[in-house]
Formats: structure tokens, C-alpha cells, sequence
């Protein structure tokens, strides 16, 4: 815009008398004026970013020891206040029996479970034996969990985080949830694809189930 006003200024000048050159020279070079924002803008709720997790050792969709590396986040609005949430996803008694395949739920102390579960993908179904840790906690705002589960030829390892913060409307909660996971031995070699989908539906029934349950004890 700034350009084409000033060659349009330059051409005029050529024909002009000596006193219209003379104005024309004193003339600011037009400028596009910043837009004000409008008082009446309508103001939208902007759901924050799901947390990161530290990076590990490796590349991208390799696990550091072979094997596949998959990463997950994502972000669900519950109707409950922080800490009825935190509440619930802190008690393996409770959060336990949302997950799909588990069989039993261990408490070893307030922040070691261990829990065994059936996990079929494609063509594969393994029971595996899970240890669980909540590593680092910031009640009702943070928590930090850990897992290593182990199978007749096959390993997981994964690292989660959860942040909890206000939902869009009053005495709701945001859930931002990050999550990763490495598979290795026979459940790796099944095809990528059919491992995420699995895991993705498996993610959406748990959280499906954590929704209904805190919802149902309030």
C-alpha cells in the first residue's frame, strides 16, 4: 500500500506547478492506520495446550531400546470441581475399574499400585502385570504417573502427566492430559496403525467411563 502511494505521489509531482510540488513534497506518505479493536468483540474461551512431557532418548516412533514410541494428549471437560477430579484419578479403587481389560487393582502404598489386565491388539491378547507410581503430585492441580507393565514376550513402559484446570463454564474442570508410551516384544510387531487405533479407543472408553463415574458421585 505504502509503495503504490508513493510512485502515484512521484508521477504527480512531474506534471505539478512549483507550488503544488512544493506541497506535495510536505505531504506525509500515507500509511494503513492500525485497526482498534471492537469494544463489542465477542470474547471465546480458549482451551489450553495439554501438557509436555521430557523428551527421552531416541527418535521419534523408536523406543530407546527397539520397539515402537507412540505419544498421546488431549483434553476433557468434566462437570465437577479440581478436586473431586483429582479426587477420583488418584484412587486406583476408583480409576481402576475404568480401564478396559483390568482385572484386579493392588495397593501397595499411597502412591504404588500394581494392576493386571488383559490387552488384546490384532491378533495378539497378552495379561500384563502393571506397576504403577504416582511419581510427583500437586493436589487438586498436577499429577506425574509412571508405569511398566510385563508380559509373556512383550514390555510397555509409559509416562503420563495431568494438569487440572478451570472448564469453560463454572464449577467445571479441564482435564490436559499428555502420555508416553513404549511397546516392545510381540505387541510391537503389530501393524502401527492398528496399535494407535486400539489405544485411541481405549484412551476414549476410559475417559468416557472417568466422565460418567465422578458425574454419578456427586
Amino acid at each position: 500500500m505504502a509503495a503504490s502511494c508513493t510512485r502515484s505521489a512521484r508521477w504527480s509531482v512531474g506534471r505539478a506547478s512549483s507550488t503544488t510540488r512544493r506541497r506535495l513534497r510536505r505531504r506525509p506518505s500515507c500509511r494503513r492506520r492500525p485497526r482498534r479493536p471492537s469494544p463489542h468483540r465477542r470474547r471465546y474461551h480458549r482451551r489450553p495446550h495439554p501438557p509436555r512431557l521430557d523428551r527421552r532418548p531416541g527418535r521419534r516412533g523408536l523406543a530407546p531400546h527397539g520397539g515402537r514410541r507412540m505419544e498421546f494428549s488431549g483434553a476433557v471437560d468434566i462437570p465437577a470441581s479440581r478436586e473431586q477430579v483429582f479426587a477420583f484419578v488418584t484412587d486406583p479403587n476408583k480409576v481402576g475399574g475404568c480401564g478396559p481389560g483390568v482385572e484386579s487393582i493392588e495397593v501397595i502404598d499411597p502412591t504404588h499400585f500394581r494392576a493386571k489386565a488383559k490387552v488384546g491388539v490384532g491378533f495378539i491378547t497378552a495379561r500384563f502385570v502393571v506397576d504403577l507410581e504416582i511419581a510427583e503430585q500437586q493436589p487438586p492441580d498436577m499429577a506425574i504417573i509412571k508405569a511398566h507393565g510385563q508380559a509373556p514376550g512383550s514390555a510397555v513402559d509409559a509416562l503420563g502427566r495431568m494438569n487440572l484446570v478451570d472448564g469453560p463454564e463454572p464449577g467445571t474442570t479441564t482435564m490436559l492430559w499428555a502420555a508416553e508410551v513404549s511397546i516392545s516384544g510381540m505387541i510391537a510387531s503389530v501393524g502401527s496403525r492398528l496399535v494407535e487405533g486400539t489405544a485411541n479407543k481405549m484412551i476414549g472408553q476410559t475417559f468416557d467411563c472417568v466422565r460418567a463415574k465422578i458425574v454419578a458421585g456427586r
